[in-house]
Parts: structure tokens; sequence; C-alpha cells
């Protein structure tokens, strides 16, 4: 991940959002990494609009936050979700511990997998 705003982070968050990264390029074939400096977000998916996205680093001072698009939609059986939208939700992730849970690699895949059935692609 080549992307130059997380470099004003701490060194242990600039970890975390490599880390996440990897593992959603890992996950998700063709992935496109889509960053926004002024929103201190890194998006994916596969175009620039909402209805292309599968989920976003969201960078803080001491962590970072891995949205999903339509999150509330999304199987959670690990009840691992946070936030108070009402269309998305975010897994916190505080240390690579976090990054490396087998429910945040399945919060990928089914965020993939609502992805491909909105739009209805069976790659």
């Amino acid at each position: 991940m080549d992307i130059d705003f997380i470099n004003n982070y701490p060194a242990n968050v600039q970890e975390l959002a490599i880390a996440t990264g990897t593992l959603i390029e890992k996950l998700i074939p063709g992935i496109q990494v889509l960053p926004d400096a002024s929103a201190k977000v890194i998006g994916y998916g596969f175009g620039p609009g909402y209805k292309d996205s599968i989920c976003t680093i969201i960078l803080s001072k001491k962590e970072i936050k891995l949205g999903f698009y339509k999150g509330t939609e999304l199987p959670d059986p690990e009840h691992i979700l946070e936030g108070t939208g009402k269309v998305h939700k975010y897994v916190a992730i505080r240390s690579i511990k976090d990054v490396k849970r087998k429910a945040v690699a399945d919060m990928l895949k089914y965020a993939w997998a609502a992805y491909k059935q909105r739009t209805g692609i069976s790659a």
C-alpha cells in the first residue's frame, strides 16, 4: 500500500492500516485501493461510488476502523461490528492480533459476497 497520508499517523496505526489493507487485497481478488486523503479514509472497492464499495479503513490517532458498506445488512455471528449508524458499521482494529482474527476475515468475505449479490457478478 503506497498511500502517503498514512505517514501522518503513529507507527502502530500505520502498521494496522498496512496489515489490514494487505488482508483485504489477499481476500478480495482485483479489489482497487481508493485513498481519500481529505477524509482520512482508504476505500476498497471496484469503482469510486458507494455502489462499488466493499469497505474502508478509517484512520485515527490510536487505531483504525474497518468500515463496511451496508454493514447493517451483513451477518455478524461473532458480534464484532460496532457503530450506531443505520447503514454503515465497522470493526475496531487496535492491534495486529485484531487483524488476524478469523471473524475479521469472515466479515470481509461476507462483504465481498454481498457486493457480488447486489451487482450480479459471479467472480
